[in-house]
């Protein structure tokens, strides 16, 4: 079975068998839709314009604070994907993305070292 179901922006295709995604995944795919779940059902979520998968949702706006004293170093290494575990620091969950989607996001790094003296 498939049932379309609209929230606002967001479509969710519900797919009872695991064959039924796998028959529908180039088309879904290919239409704009991303698979959250290999368990069945499986769900496909649409989400036009949407960059932010999963993070803080509830939030009205994602807003991070870091302050300059309070970087890592040498670097700071922030996600720029939205599928970090550790955000908003990176943690390399790009790389599955970009070979995933064929994207080429990557993160913004940070140079926090000290400078060097003038010579």
């Amino acid at each position: 079975f498939v049932d379309l179901v609209s929230i606002k922006s967001c479509c969710f295709i519900l797919i009872g068998e695991a064959q039924e995604m796998a028959s529908l995944r180039a088309a879904t795919v290919s239409r704009g839709y991303m698979a959250v779940s290999s368990r069945r059902p499986c769900v496909l979520v649409r989400a036009e314009g949407q960059i932010n998968p999963n993070i803080r949702k509830n939030d009205e706006k994602v807003a991070d604070f870091v302050k300059a004293s309070e970087l890592p170093k040498p670097k700071a290494v922030f996600c720029r994907c939205w599928r970090s575990a550790k955000f908003p620091y990176c943690d390399g969950a790009h790389l599955k993305h970009n070979k995933d989607t064929g994207d080429n996001v990557g993160p913004l790094v940070i140079d926090t070292a000290a400078p060097s003296s003038p010579q």
